[in-house]
């Protein structure tokens, strides 16, 4: 396939729809797990910055974890390869939506996004030797108006915890979307178009 690398490449990440969505697109990769708190992909410090726009915020994580998995593949004396890692963050209002802190945390943030739009932020970084590039992907999703019943449900189904913005678009909060303009697998986690210029970007440095 015209994206798979010969040796392949580490993905710095725990989640399970990054790892879906790189098969997708033909990528061989190994798994690069850290010793992290639940919730946490690598050892970063994911408090934003003062004032820190969402797209700086993110792309800074995702340029922070590509760099940390370097790190820990050079520790732990693994075959050298790129690294990718990537990271995803809700933007409403000017206010960034991490991973909420709990239930009543993710019913708050559902509840900001009701019958309103906001933007999924998500920024691909590949790191090779000294060669670090990133890049972020931009969408725009609108929500239909949740009743309190609606929120209580799917917060209780757990799908909320440990996401962006408190909710799966590739779950059950699916029923919620009216409206999405940009990368779908972007809002997922991985915006697959990114990620495949990405590589091919460093293809073009090392053809062999």
């Amino acid at each position: 396939m015209i994206l798979s690398l010969e040796r392949g490449l580490y993905l710095a990440s725990r989640s399970p729809r990054r790892r879906e969505l790189l098969a997708q697109i033909g990528v061989r990769f190994h798994l690069l797990l850290f010793r992290a708190r639940p919730g946490q992909d690598v050892e970063v410090d994911e408090t934003p910055l003062a004032g820190e726009p969402a797209d700086g915020y993110v792309e800074r994580l995702a340029r922070a974890k590509a760099e940390a998995g370097w790190r820990r593949m050079q520790q732990r004396n693994l075959p050298r390869a790129p690294v990718l890692s990537a990271d995803t963050t809700v933007s409403i209002d000017g206010r960034i939506l991490g991973k909420p802190a709990g239930r009543e945390d993710a019913a708050a943030m559902l509840g900001s996004l009701s019958g309103r739009e906001h933007e999924v932020l998500t920024a691909v970084a590949l790191k090779n030797d000294d060669w670090l590039e990133s890049v972020v992907s931009r969408s725009q999703v609108r929500f239909k108006t949740l009743s309190a019943a609606e929120i209580a449900d799917y917060v209780e189904s757990g799908e909320s915890d440990d996401m962006a913005g408190a909710y799966a678009i590739q779950g059950r909060a699916a029923r919620f979307i009216v409206e999405l303009r940009g990368s779908y697998s972007g809002v997922v986690g991985l915006p697959l178009y990114e990620t495949a210029e990405l590589l091919e970007k460093m293809r073009g440095r090392n053809p062999h």
